[in-house]
Formats: C-alpha cells, structure tokens, sequence
C-alpha cells in the first residue's frame, strides 16, 4: 500500500482526482428540479400579468373618461340641481365620503382590533371566543344592502337620515373584516416575544400593548385600510340611511348627506352627458382618495412603529 492511502501519490498528501458523490440519476433528478422550478416561477408570473391586466384597464378607463372632468370648480362646488346641466362639482359628495367613512373607522378600526386581541390572546377556544368567530364570519357574508336596510329599520326610523346613519351601516361592514385580518396577523406574532416579555415580568396586557401589536401594525393597517376601501366604495347601505343633499353638511348627526359611491350610482343611471361626466369624475375622485388614504396611512404606520429589539 502506498503511503497516504489509495488514490494518493507518494510523497503527496491530496487526491489525484476529485470525487463526484452525484451520480447519474442525482443529476437527472436536479436538472428536473431546475425545470419544475422555472415552470412555476413562469406560471406565477404569468398569473401575475393576467391579475394585473383588468386592473391596469379599469384604472386606464377611469382615467380617460374622469380625467378631463377634474378641476378644482369640480372638487369644491356644490352638485347642480339639474342632473341635464354640464360641469361641476362634487364638493359635497367628497366631503360627505370623508366624514362617513372616517366616522365609520373610528367606530369600527378600534373595536375589531380589540375583538381580535380576546380572541387571540384571550380567548382561545373557549365558548364566547367561538360564538365571535362563528358570528363575524356570518356578517362577512351578509348582503351590504341587507346591512343598509337593518340600519334603516334600528336607527333612521326613529332617527332620520344622517352621515351616521351610513357610518353606522359601513362600521358593520368594516368589523368583521378587521377582526379577521387582525387575529390571523396576530397569530403569526412568535410566542417566544410574548414569554420572554412575561419572563421579565411584564403583565399580560403590557406585553400585547408593547411587544404583540407593534410586531403586528403593518399587517394590522393592511387589514383596516382594506376594510376602509370596502367602506369608501359601498352604495346600497347609503341609499337608506343618509339620502341626498346638494350642498355640503359638516354635521354628521343630523341632516341629509351624501357620499361619492351614491352620486356615481345616480349620476350613471342618468342619459345626460354631464351627468355621466359627473360620474366618471367621482369615480376617479373615489379611487384617487382611496389611495392616498393608503400611501398617508403606511407612512405613519412606518414613522410610529416601535422597533423590535
């Protein structure tokens, strides 16, 4: 035997040659890996492009016929009287989308982020934690116009028609989709940040209020912001519960509103070119908003996030 073993030369300590632990059929086995992965890389892009391509052509669409329309007479003037008569505005209806929708948030941002903390933190599995899960997945499915009409009867027969009236019908919508989104966000919060905060000495409720929800803000605004697109864009709940102005009203509570989504609905049905023209410039106006409420809203999330460390 030659000194260092076989396939070494004498006087040598390295290999002649380099052993190739593959064999034949690892290297088939590779290459199909490759393939299968580069087949479904491509579909997912493909799929990908077809998603993006009605969206690209609403947004097209929207653009072309709403962009003319816009200016700042249209923006700030009130809505003409005559539904025949071309030009501005839809200052009310902008006004009026801002304030329902905004109040709708308030009510319903807060109270479905705490649902979501009891059933997550809290709850678990118990009999009431099952009753709110089993109860927001029915009301995620409930007709927004059955919503509108439960309103009506519960608050506007007694009350009137008001802003909060449609706030009220939009928050009912808005619940379960926060509640929802903000427990399955929680749920991916590691419970090695939540023992090792009660390991320090923390308090249940300080570890959810320091630790889970800043691990969980950005998934959590994504919820909300999905529930406030939903919101800003619903029709049939405001038909019963805030009726029509022509002129802006700041007074949530009392009083006849009304919101962009209902004069897109009303402006359409009409034949006149300047209530068409209405429509589409409101329904590029209602886009336009719902996107920067977006942009404004991940800032902030990213400026005030607390940092894990």
């Amino acid at each position: 035997m030659t000194p260092g073993g076989p396939g070494v030369s004498p006087g040598s300590t390295a290999p002649d040659t380099v052993f190739d632990p593959r064999t034949p059929d690892d290297g088939r086995h590779l290459s199909r890996r490759r393939l299968v992965n580069t087949a479904f890389t491509g579909l997912v892009f493909a799929s990908v492009v077809v998603a993006a391509i009605p969206l690209i052509a609403i947004m097209f669409y929207v653009l072309k016929k709403g962009g003319g329309v816009i200016s700042v007479d249209f923006l700030t003037k009130d809505i003409p009287i005559l539904t025949r008569s071309v030009g501005p505005g839809m200052g009310p209806a902008i006004v009026g989308t801002l304030l329902i929708t905004g109040t709708a948030t308030l009510m319903a941002v807060p109270l479905g982020i705490l649902a979501a903390v009891y059933l997550n933190e809290y709850g678990k599995k118990n009999r009431l934690a099952t009753v709110i899960r089993t109860m927001s997945d029915v009301m995620t499915g409930v007709p927004s116009i059955v919503m509108g009409l439960f309103i009506y009867t519960v608050w506007v027969l007694r009350f009137g028609l008001s802003g909060f009236a449609g706030a009220l019908a939009l928050a009912c919508l808005m619940l379960p989709i926060v509640i929802r989104s903000t427990e399955e966000i929680l749920r991916l919060v590691p419970d090695g940040l939540r023992e090792a905060s009660l390991a320090l000495g923390a308090s249940r409720a300080r570890t959810i209020m320091t630790v889970v929800l800043p691990a969980a803000i950005s998934g959590i605004t994504s919820g909300a912001l999905l529930a406030v697109a939903r919101a800003a864009g619903e029709t049939a709940p405001l038909l019963f519960t805030i009726g029509a102005a022509r002129k802006v009203n700041q007074h949530v509570f009392s009083g006849a509103n009304t919101a962009l989504s209902t004069q897109i609905f009303r402006n359409a049905q009409q034949s006149f070119a300047g209530a068409q023209d209405r429509a589409w410039g409101a329904a590029l106006t209602l886009i336009v908003l719902v996107v920067l409420l977006t942009v404004m809203a991940r800032v902030v999330t990213k400026r005030f996030a607390v940092p894990l460390r």
